[in-house]
């Protein structure tokens, strides 16, 4: 117990004393300043701005002494089906007891999403379906003593308070709710925004209409399970979906709100589509690098760091800027990764498990890349113990709260207690569930392929100055052109955390036991073994 309290005491001093932070922080920026340029054009997955990305991640990986673990040096290629709405030949419409279609506006009353490959036309009556969410664990069904076959269901994302965080997100990704939707015969859905949780104004996620969608190009991986239409409700509009249901989109929202159970009733009106789309196929590379451990029987098993290196390209402009570049989002994790196994390769400490870096490709799309990887990755997959994934860390203010994912569902949220609590870091989980990170960023997949996972952010306490800045940023330049390297940050708080994930990821390495999921985690189900 001394030495690991000595050993926090020393690591303290270089944390958060005086010493390099400041030159630490400006080589992660250094990163951003490259990956988020202009040049590279948003780093669209496929794109070729997103190619000369990957190649200058896997020049930082060589440089910094990592192998290559690629399928083909340090890349692993995923392909993807791509497509985008030709929106002037498209509609959507409302029809009301048999009368004259209602058409709706796209982009102001709702939008067609590209998730699903949509069927040409469709024409099916509408059910209110609640949250849109069964959870056998706790005999919750929204789907319940209704007949949905053939039918398009409206549901308010997020879920009841009843349900764990977690547990609740889980079962509202697209790959766990379309089971349900599937053995429903449910055949569109029609998700309606909570206000309460919208990263996003619904102006900018609009936006987010004209931008190419894609899937995996591979059979095995096709999670959309005969949905024939994806829409996107704008909730300032609920009222003209629930018109003459006797039920109101102020009573609707404001239960969503509080998280309280939810009405299901048939609507009285059939949805009418038509969708015209422009499809094609694309080729984008997981970039992949490994630093092999030490210890003759642990050296087999593999740490991975993981973080999305996509964003969203070239879209609409806002404020006559059409580049997306995707600053905090995630070139700021890319960054922590290569930061980190630059000061790995300065520092030559022997791990005894080895560490893979992981960068993943189609974030944005649907965590694609991380989905690919997990399906087919590139060591045994009953070898990798851990994840620790960096998503959108947003070093805006001095690290003093860090936020982590997953906490309570494995022991690693004992071992990031035991390396950031001794230096005034305080560690929290989840404070929003209703947001559903859990289920946004690429630890996700790992998760359901039964690997113990953590994501962590630069976190604030509720009602803080902390949160009012980190809420300002989200409206103002999550998803927008404006998340560029011309934006306030702390680098010191960067490196901060930067040296945090590397002590985390160093102490996984060097346990003699592989990490365990809880006893009472409903996702110790998926392990190899445990």
């Amino acid at each position: 117990m001394k030495l690991r309290w000595l050993a926090a005491a020393v690591f303290a001093l270089t944390l958060f004393g005086a010493g390099d932070h400041l030159s630490e922080g400006k080589r992660w920026w250094s990163h951003i300043v490259y990956l988020a340029d202009d040049k590279l054009e948003g780093r669209n997955t496929g794109s070729e701005g997103y190619h000369q990305a990957a190649v200058y991640v896997a020049g930082e990986f060589e440089r910094a002494g990592l192998k290559p673990a690629g399928t083909s040096g340090y890349f692993q290629p995923v392909k993807f089906k791509s497509r985008e709405v030709v929106e002037d030949q498209s509609s959507l419409a409302l029809v009301q007891n048999g009368g004259e279609a209602q058409p709706l506006a796209l982009g102001e009353d709702a939008m067609i999403s590209m998730r699903v490959d949509p069927a040409a036309q469709l024409k099916a009556p509408v059910v209110f379906a609640g949250y849109g969410l069964t959870v056998p664990e706790t005999k919750y069904d929204d789907f319940v003593g209704q007949n949905l076959r053939g039918k398009i269901i409206a549901y308010i994302s997020g879920g009841p308070a009843s349900i764990p965080g977690p547990l609740s997100s889980h079962y509202q990704s697209a790959g766990e709710r379309g089971k349900f939707l599937e053995r429903a015969g449910v055949g569109g859905t029609i998700v309606i925004m909570n206000p309460a949780a919208m990263d996003i104004p619904w102006p900018r996620t609009a936006l987010s209409r004209f931008q190419p969608s894609m899937s995996l190009n591979y059979r095995d991986l096709d999670e959309t399970h005969g949905q024939k239409l994806s829409v996107i409700w704008n909730p300032a509009h609920l009222d003209k979906l629930l018109a003459g249901s006797g039920h109101s989109a102020e009573e609707i929202l404001a239960l969503a709100k509080e998280r309280k159970p939810l009405p299901r009733f048939p609507l009285l009106i059939s949805l009418k589509s038509q969708v015209a789309a422009k499809r094609s196929e694309v080729e984008s590379p997981n970039v992949v690098g490994l630093l092999p451990g030490s210890d003759p029987e642990l050296k087999g098993e593999y740490v991975v760091l993981s973080a999305h290196l996509d964003h969203l390209g070239v879209g609409r402009p806002i404020n006559g800027d059409s580049i997306y570049n995707g600053a905090m989002d995630d070139a700021s994790g890319v960054a922590t990764l290569l930061d980190i196994a630059e000061r790995i390769h300065q520092g030559k400490p022997k791990l005894r498990r080895s560490l893979l870096f992981v960068v993943v490709t189609g974030e944005e799309k649907g965590l694609l890349g991380s989905r690919f990887y997990t399906a087919h990755p590139t060591v045994a997959a009953e070898k990798i113990v851990a994840d620790l994934n960096v998503d959108m860390l947003l070093p805006l203010f001095p690290l003093r709260i860090l936020s982590v994912y997953g906490l309570d569902e494995s022991d690693l949220g004992k071992d990031v207690r035991a390396v950031a609590e001794p230096l005034g870091v305080r560690i929290q989980g989840d404070l929003e569930p209703q947001r559903n990170i859990f289920i946004r960023s690429d630890q996700y997949n790992f998760i359901r392929n039964g690997i113990p996972s953590l994501a962590f952010k630069v976190g604030y306490e509720k009602g803080s100055p902390e949160e009012a800045i980190a809420k300002k940023w989200l409206t103002d330049r999550y998803h927008a052109p404006s998340d560029d390297i011309h934006q306030p940050v702390d680098l010191k708080a960067a490196a901060d955390f930067d040296r945090i994930i590397l002590d985390v990821a160093e102490t996984v390495a060097n346990q003699s036991e592989r990490p365990r999921w809880n006893h009472d985690s409903f996702f110790r189900r998926f392990a190899h073994a445990d």
